[in-house]
């Protein structure tokens, strides 16, 4: 069920075309990072990469289960900011009081650094457009001011090249060439790849079975399909899969140490800076190739710095998102069977499922950031010029005042006024939604076709949480295919 509206590069996952940003006209190599200081700053680390180093990344360990969450635990006493708390415990009851607090909130970061999250439908859907409000953290005031503590892991985000970070004619050159190549027709194209990796990875489901007969669908299907999709479409060996997606998550994940998160962003810029000489070597028919080509075609239209940003975010959000999405889908569908039997009867499909998936339970929670270029009033605060806002796509998801009293209620065939943000809306709205709802669709319709009596193994409220603040999903997801 799409909604025709044109694609761009950030929605959940990753608005407005504020001033220029500017860039340091260097090259980079495969084992160069990729974030670093906007123009003119020094790194707030001050640690540089090693030319051709890769140190070494722990894998994430699986997470301890978390004691039950009966407050929100983002909330800080005696009216102070809200903390934004790093393992994604308490979702919903830590949305639900931002929520009430307003629509825009004072929170803060990891590492205490202030913040305003934009809470509310109207008020995000209205940020996400404004022409005042940057990507660029050039305007990131406490990053260049000693607020934002060395080594800080969501750097990463804030200085990333690419399109999450660009405005005005960066934005749109960078826009332009990705659209240039993932165009509909090459997702289009997909549809048959995707059945046929959806059905293999169904066909090994029994084996990937535990003695008792569970089987985590996280790390069996929902990660596997969208990553192998994902890596095909950009060209990345199979081999380097598994290892991009552990780096991924330590990006991501908002609970690892500042050296983890550093030496993950340094050794996926390498690997991702291989991946680009690989196929600027020996093009293929893959959008790294296409990419690369269009980059030739009109000399430094798109820097190596860039080229590999992109490739980074394609990575993350083109897995990452629709693993989180189709996790949670799962979830709610087999915690709300009736949901699950309104689709069998035919009086809802499996876009409709996939939609309010995004609604209900947004694959992101609260992703950075946008800076208002001026003291900017939004939802009747006013915003200190350089401040982070980041989206909280999963708060805004239940708002009663877009989706009615009954905003927390999951059910497939809602029809409401508004129309979700999790894929974002304005320029940045995100170029992978075709590719995510096609994904995510056929994943759902093929498994449940499969597995009829497919259920959670253990209460959905046991479920570990995903740890970040970002991504919002279980760490695992344990299910019995047969009833």
């Amino acid at each position: 069920m799409t909604d025709g509206r044109p694609k761009s590069d950030d929605g959940p996952m990753m608005t407005g075309d504020g001033p220029t940003k500017t860039d340091d006209g260097q090259p980079m190599t495969g084992e160069q990072s990729i974030t670093g200081p906007a123009a003119g700053e020094q790194s707030a680390t001050g640690v540089q990469p090693t030319a051709g180093a890769r140190p070494p990344v722990p894998a994430p360990s699986p997470p301890p289960t978390p004691p039950p969450v009966t407050v929100c635990p983002a909330h800080a006493d005696g009216g102070a900011p809200h903390r934004l708390a790093p393992g994604g415990a308490g979702r919903a009851a830590a949305d639900a009081l931002l929520r009430e607090a307003g629509a825009v909130v004072p929170v803060l970061l990891p590492g205490e650094v202030p913040a305003v999250a934009v809470t509310r439908h109207a008020v995000l859907r209205e940020v996400l457009a404004h022409p005042e409000v940057a990507k660029n953290a050039c305007h990131f005031a406490a990053l260049h001011d000693g607020t934002v503590p060395p080594g800080w892991p969501l750097t990463t985000f804030a200085t990333v090249d690419g399109m999450t970070t660009a405005d005005g004619a960066d934005h749109r050159r960078l826009h332009g060439l990705v659209t240039k190549v993932f165009t509909p027709r090459r997702v289009a194209a997909l549809q048959p790849r995707v059945v046929e990796l959806t059905a293999g990875l169904l066909d090994g489901l029994p084996g990937a079975a535990a003695a008792d007969g569970t089987v985590d669908l996280r790390r069996h299907f929902a990660y596997p399909l969208p990553m192998s999709v994902i890596c095909e479409l950009l060209g990345v060996d199979a081999a380097l899969r598994d290892r991009l997606h552990e780096l991924s998550n330590l990006i991501v994940g908002t609970t690892g140490t500042a050296d983890e998160v550093q030496a993950a962003n340094r050794e996926i810029t390498a690997v991702l800076g291989q991946v680009a000489e690989a196929r600027r070597a020996d093009p293929g028919d893959d959008l790294t190739s296409a990419l690369i080509a269009a980059q030739e075609e009109d000399g430094d239209r798109l820097s190596a710095r860039e080229l590999v940003g992109t490739l980074l975010l394609m990575i993350i959000a083109g897995h990452e998102t629709t693993l989180n999405l189709i996790t949670n889908a799962v979830r709610a569908l087999c915690t709300g069977r009736e949901q699950l039997e309104l689709v069998r009867a035919g009086r809802a499909t499996w876009d409709d499922v996939v939609e309010e998936t995004l609604r209900h339970d947004s694959p992101v929670a609260h992703f950075p950031f946008r800076y208002p270029v001026r003291d900017l009033e939004l939802g009747g605060t006013v915003v200190p010029r350089g401040t982070p806002m980041p989206a909280s796509y999963s708060a805004a998801g239940r708002d009663p005042e877009a989706y009615g009293p009954d905003a927390d209620r999951f059910d497939v065939t809602r029809r409401p006024a508004a129309r979700h943000l999790s894929f974002g809306h304005g320029p940045h709205y995100c170029l992978g939604a075709p590719l995510a709802r096609l994904e995510a669709t056929v994943a759902l319709e093929a498994l449940f076709t499969r597995y009829p009596a497919l259920d959670l193994a253990v209460p959905d409220a046991e479920l570990p949480p995903h740890q970040s603040f970002i991504g919002n999903s279980t760490h695992v997801l344990p299910v019995r295919l047969t009833g």
